[in-house]
């Protein structure tokens, strides 16, 4: 309380006294026991007002304990089940939250992980999948800026996610309390098989499959693949206590078009512990054409290898490479990639106003630009020879398909002629374009359709070097890949517009997410926000059906169908308000990858514990790490001085307590007879 507020109560004593004396003793006969009574009344009354209206601040000084964080985390996956570790695991787990001496020192936390990361206290075992870099992630959030231990109660078998090893942060030590059964089981087991989704109609397609063995005698298995009842592939493999891995690379036949299942097994003479992971079950989609795409360019240039690779990235897409004057190539082709046209693709131009082939144009500092606005009237070029840097933007309401924004901001600029460019009706732009950061309202990537005949624009040369920003950002060149795909596969379909688009796999395997997106257009082909579109799924065999609605996302609609059967399912998605509709397919292959495992991973969680200094413990060494966190003299309780300032004004019972004092002093005066 500062010195000027001591004045001011001082003063209000005076004022409150001196008031209470002027009514009733200043002049006054009777100096009754009453009258000092209603003095002392008014004297409070008027106190506590000007107490009010002073205001003063009052400052409270209390110690606050804050322990050091516990971060208890349990593996709710299945595979704690199927090791037979789920009760070792909860009892573990209530082992040490109902230690008191943890709980005096540690303030515990207690989470669940699978494929997400909750907190909770019950357990289940259910997940489908683990993702321990899930635990990493949110622990480094919720306890920001603190040095804490971690306990995880895990198998260490990880699905899905990065790798956990070196994901949790270094100066906060992992405690790894191991579940599952350490000894090691004679196995075989089908590590990973790799196998493209498309095939082609009477040609053979590759399958590689990663075989692995545990145990310590020499061994023989029989490693087949069967279609139904028919073996289409069957290998011996030689395994040793020094040999535990081995690859196949076997070519399989695409005799018939359509979804063909195929199921891959591993087995001997041996007893296994689990005969579960001997099995795979894999999928391929047989298709009986081949899109061909036309690199056409009088030019040899970095973007041209870089868009080749983009495009044959999907199985169903051939690439060649044309000069302008070879137009007897350009027959049986699905899509024309015009690179940098100039008056030397006159020919083209004038063959494919017949044949009306879609177009992909584009431009850049060796573009006729005069000779372009005679070939094609949807845009508009008034260029310059200056040449000039151009920045993409993303335009986020663009509906011809379905594209999300790969980081375009960020990629390198292009580099075309300067000038205006002016887009016709009809035109759709994905990305337009910047100069240093200013926008310029003109298309940078721009779609057109004109009876019927598509083309796209990308106006501006290098590329090349948006592949490779993308591999840069994502360790990957799929995103950029799919975004070329998209365009390709926009501009390959000859179908005309359809107001419902729905997209999904064939395929899924059970346990990943079985997700369905969809699309619905109005008249004027706008994205329609207001559509109502409900899915159902219908079991082939059972024919039990299950309703859902799709939920709008950004500039589509989805749904998860996590949890279905394995199975062929059959579905229509439904648009209520028109009844537009669209059927299909798709089948969920039997695959648990939970049950893949028959020991806890003990080296890569020990791998954990010393990458941050921590120790692994085994599930009969409870105690010792019980121990081990309670002698750890890092984790200590902080003592603080929290102080707590709060005005006289919030306090409402000094505001109930003058008006009961100004309510006595009526009623005392009242009563005897002095108002």
């Amino acid at each position: 309380m500062t010195t000027n507020t001591i004045l001011l109560l001082l003063l209000s004593l005076v004022i409150a006294g001196g008031l209470s004396y002027f009514q009733y003793f200043f002049k006054a006969k009777n100096k009754s026991n009453v009258i000092w009574f209603l003095a002392f009344l008014r004297f409070l009354a008027i106190f506590g007002l000007l107490v009010l209206l002073i205001n003063p601040i009052m400052t409270k000084n209390t110690l606050e304990i804050t322990k050091t964080p516990l971060a208890i985390a349990v593996d709710n996956s299945s595979s704690i089940a199927v090791l037979k570790s789920d009760k070792k695991a909860s009892e573990l787990y209530q082992k040490l939250i109902s230690n008191p001496a943890l709980k005096e020192k540690f303030e515990i936390q207690s989470y669940q992980f699978d494929a997400d990361f909750k907190p909770s206290d019950k357990f289940d075992f259910k997940g489908k999948q683990t993702n321990l870099d899930e635990v990493a992630k949110n622990l480094k959030s919720i306890n920001k800026n603190l040095i804490f231990p971690t306990v995880i109660i895990t198998d260490g078998n990880q699905t899905t996610g990065n790798d956990y090893v070196y994901r949790f942060d270094p100066v906060n030590k992992v405690y790894p309390l191991v579940v599952g059964d350490t000894t090691t089981f004679l196995d075989f087991k089908i590590n990973q098989l790799n196998v493209n989704k498309y095939a082609f109609h009477k040609n053979k397609f590759p399958v590689e499959v990663f075989l692995q063995y545990s145990g310590n005698k020499n061994a023989i298995a029989d490693f087949t693949i069967k279609q139904g009842n028919t073996v289409v592939a069957k290998e011996k493999v030689s395994f040793s206590g020094s040999k535990k891995t081995a690859t196949l690379n076997l070519l399989l036949p695409a005799d018939k078009v359509g979804l063909q299942v195929f199921k891959a097994s591993i087995s001997s003479s041996s007893k296994e512990k689990n005969s579960y992971n001997n099995i795979k079950n894999f999928a391929v989609e047989v298709i009986d054409q081949k899109s061909t795409i036309a690199i056409v360019s009088s030019i040899n240039h970095p973007d041209i290898a870089a868009l080749k690779r983009s495009i044959e990235i999907n199985v169903q897409r051939k690439v060649i490479l044309v000069k302008p004057n070879d137009i007897n190539q350009l027959q049986e082709v699905s899509v024309l990639v015009l690179y940098q046209p100039n008056t030397a693709f006159k020919a083209i131009f004038d063959n494919n106003k017949l044949v009306a082939t879609n177009t992909f144009i584009i431009t850049g500092a060796s573009t006729d630009f005069n000779f372009l606005n005679q070939q094609q009237k949807s845009l508009v070029f008034n260029m310059s020879n200056q040449r000039e840097d151009y920045l993409a933007e993303f335009q986020s309401q663009f509906n011809l398909f379905a594209i999300d924004n790969i980081g375009f901001e960020n990629f390198p600029p292009l580099q075309n002629l300067f000038g205006t460019i002016t887009t016709n009706p009809g035109v759709s732009v994905l990305l337009s374009s910047k100069i240093r950061n200013v926008s310029t309202n003109a298309p940078l990537l721009a779609f057109a359709e004109n009876q019927g005949k598509r083309t796209a624009f990308l106006l501006g040369e290098n590329s090349w070097k948006w592949r490779l920003q993308s591999h840069i950002d994502n360790q990957s060149f799929e995103k950029y890949d799919v975004f070329i795909d998209k365009i390709i596969q926009y501009l390959a379909s000859t179908t005309s517009r359809k107001s419902l688009v729905v997209t999904h796999e064939s395929f899924y395997n059970s346990g990943e997410a079985i997700v369905i997106n969809a699309q619905y257009f109005n008249k004027n082909y706008e994205f329609d926000e207001k559509a109502r579109l409900t899915i159902t799924v219908t079991n082939a065999e059972t024919k039990q059906a299950k309703n859902y609605d799709l939920l709008k996302g950004n500039n589509s609609f989805s749904v998860n169908l996590d949890g279905l059967s394995t199975g062929k399912y059959n579905f229509i998605v439904k648009e209520l308000n028109t009844n537009t509709s669209y059927s299909s397919h798709f089948e969920i292959l039997d695959f648990d990858i939970e049950k893949q495992f028959v020991n806890p991973d003990v080296l890569k969680l020990k791998q954990l514990a010393l990458q941050t200094n921590g120790k692994a413990f085994f599930e009969n060494q409870a105690d010792d790490l019980i121990h081990e966190l309670l002698e750890n003299k890092e984790y200590k309780s902080i003592e603080k001085n929290v102080s707590t300032k709060t005005p006289l004004i919030d306090w409402i019972w000094l505001l109930i307590l003058i008006a009961v004092l100004l309510t006595t002093e009526w009623f005392v005066r009242k009563y005897n007879g002095l108002l």
